[in-house]
């Protein structure tokens, strides 16, 4: 089968376009035919050994595709199903699937679809649910409002009923940012967004920001909380944030977290407890998922070239 493999760390340039054997499912495995995959920045984090992991490496954590076969105990799932899942080495035509990190799709959720939201939204989940509970009557800054996960982030905070200010670098984005529903929109690339976040909360600042840009943007954001606000560092699009003072936090007691989405779930029940939320508001046409390109799974590097840029709206997707 065809797959997308590193064997070094480095630029889009080491994605190599392989023939592997295809895997046959073991007990407690599911064997899933991939037709779409999506292409996120843990992707480039792995390419690159920012997150290290064993090498040669197929990549890729995200995909949805239909059921080939299934191993020994497993249930839930047969011959024919259309899922999505998370998982390693999914830029590849077949890969197996854990039971507990999938979900059998509902008919109206198309694959492409479900393998463009299932990651960033679990992630947006788990950001505005768990990391920080955002309530109707907060207002809350979410850097690079138009990317994939900001798009997301940004009608889900709507449909709790919260003010979204959003940041975005051009004005094309910040027309795609108010079409998701973002309230207040700020070129970050001509206004200054502290500055402008105090004009719009009358001086008090923001209750959370959700920050996934990071090294360029983590000292802004935190000059934009409120008292008792959230920091939700949960991305490096920009480079990893450096070490810093733990006492800019104290002035205005701020919460901090960098969170993963892969430690919000243990188990099924977990997992399915932040992957429906999404595919509920999907299937009641509240969400819209934007999809920036399709890629062939050749053009791989391409994919990886352009979402570094931060050139891209919405989420970037390969057929296979």
């Amino acid at each position: 089968m065809k797959a997308i493999q590193i064997s070094v760390y480095g630029g889009p340039e080491v994605l190599q376009l392989v023939d592997i054997p295809k895997p046959i499912p073991g007990p407690g495995q599911i064997l899933v035919h991939n037709k779409f995959t999506g292409v996120n920045f843990i992707d480039t984090y792995h390419r690159t050994g920012l997150y290290k992991v064993p090498l040669p490496l197929v990549i890729g954590r995200e995909a949805a595709g239909i059921v080939e076969s299934v191993g020994e105990g497993v249930t839930g799932y047969k011959v024919g199903d259309h899922i999505a899942y998370l998982g390693p080495n999914t830029y590849a035509e077949y890969t197996l699937a854990s039971p507990g990190s999938a979900t059998v799709l509902p008919e109206n959720v198309p694959l492409d679809l479900a393998a463009a939201v299932l990651l960033q939204g679990m992630t947006v989940v788990s950001l505005a649910k768990i990391s920080h509970e955002v309530k109707p009557t907060e207002t809350v800054l979410i850097q690079a409002a138009a990317g994939g996960t900001g798009l997301l982030l940004v009608q889900y905070c709507k449909s709790i009923g919260a003010t979204v200010i959003g940041t975005v670098s051009t004005p094309e984005k910040a027309e795609r940012a108010r079409k998701a529903g973002a309230d207040h929109i700020i070129l970050y690339s001509s206004e200054d967004v502290q500055k402008e976040v105090m004009r719009i909360t009358n001086g008090k600042g923001v209750n959370a920001v959700f920050d996934g840009v990071g090294k360029s943007t983590f000292d802004i954001s935190l000059s934009c909380l409120a008292r008792l606000g959230s920091m939700i560092s949960f991305g490096n699009a920009s480079g990893k944030v450096e070490p810093f003072d733990m006492f800019k936090l104290t002035p205005k007691a701020i919460r901090l977290m960098r969170p993963s989405l892969m430690t919000f779930y243990e188990n099924k029940e977990e997992f399915d407890a932040l992957a429906a939320p999404i595919f509920d508001l999907i299937s009641r046409n509240k969400l819209t998922v934007h999809v920036h390109k399709l890629y062939d799974l050749k053009d791989a590097a391409q994919a990886h070239t352009d979402l570094e840029s931060r050139g891209t709206e919405g989420k970037l997707v390969i057929k296979l």
